[in-house]
């Protein structure tokens, strides 16, 4: 074993807009996003143990599912699969991300445990063989093992890094409400005609990159607003706090994020937002995407 014990951040996901580019035969969407990732974060440690096993603590445990349905066991038994190895080591998860929230929470966890459990078993699979086992557990959990940011398209499976974004002065906000994906996507009404994306401009200020995103969008966004009210007024309060550039839903709820040109005013707003929502569940912080 390389290690005895090892301690690793599953850091939020963040879609910066997502544009559903159609459906496969298969019936899973072809995307195309944005993805840069959050200092909020759920926390893993893993162990040497004689057989596997996972405990959760934290303020969001309760939500946390058991047994076969749980991906940071997934990915466990795939890599032990994988690798040829007993699946044996002792999971401890900090549940501190809300679930079924759009951030990609359940998926950063698996990708922390592969990422992890290479160390502690000493597989050294490599970074490519990682996100092929990924993509087996989820959609999402490739890029959350890339864990930079990066262009996500297909459905998942293709990465390609993003250079030269600035620091992002974020607000994240949860009403509280739990957004089940598969209704989401059920609902969306594919637009054949939708505009593409255009380039990403090279090395873009915060206000620059704003600019940008106004011209693209989260498609998922108006059917999980349909869906679920709760995330069209999470949208609609973000939008009117002070100095806020641009407020979007990340995945596919509901989770919704403010963008700001600095840290002064990411910290009046986060203010303002505690005072109106107190029982939310918030995050504020400088996302880095020199990664």
């Amino acid at each position: 074993m390389a290690r005895r014990r090892i301690e690793r951040e599953a850091r939020a996901k963040l879609n910066l807009d997502l544009l559903v580019t159609g459906r496969r035969p298969d019936g899973y969407h072809e995307l195309d996003s944005l993805v840069v990732f959050a200092g909020a974060c759920d926390l893993l440690h893993v162990e040497v143990a004689d057989g596997l096993s996972l405990a959760v603590d934290g303020p969001f445990a309760g939500a946390v599912p058991a047994g076969d349905g749980n991906l940071v066991l997934a990915a466990a038994r795939e890599l032990a699969w994988a690798a040829h190895v007993e699946p044996r080591a002792a999971l401890s998860l900090t549940k501190r991300l809300p679930v079924a929230a759009g951030l990609g929470g359940g998926s950063a966890d698996a990708a922390a445990a592969l990422l992890a459990l290479d160390r502690l078993w000493g597989t050294s699979l490599g970074a490519d063989r990682l996100r092929e086992l990924a993509l087996t557990i989820g959609a999402d959990v490739p890029v959350c093992v890339w864990g930079r940011p990066a262009r996500m398209r297909g459905i998942g499976e293709r990465l390609d890094p993003v250079r030269g974004l600035p620091e992002l002065p974020l607000l994240l906000a949860n009403p509280g409400v739990a957004v089940a994906t598969g209704p989401v996507f059920k609902a969306l009404q594919l637009q054949e005609d939708a505009e593409p994306r255009q380039p990403l401009p090279a090395h873009p200020s915060v206000l620059r990159l704003a600019a940008w995103l106004m011209e693209s969008r989260n498609d998922l966004e108006p059917p999980a607003s349909a869906l679920v009210p709760e995330v069209g007024a999470a949208l609609e309060l973000l939008r009117g706090l002070p100095d806020c550039l641009l407020a979007r839903m990340s995945g596919s709820g509901g989770t919704c994020w403010a963008l700001f040109a600095d840290d002064l005013r990411l910290a009046r707003a986060e203010a303002a937002l505690a005072e109106a929502r107190p029982n939310w569940w918030r995050w504020a912080g400088i996302v880095e995407t020199s990664g």
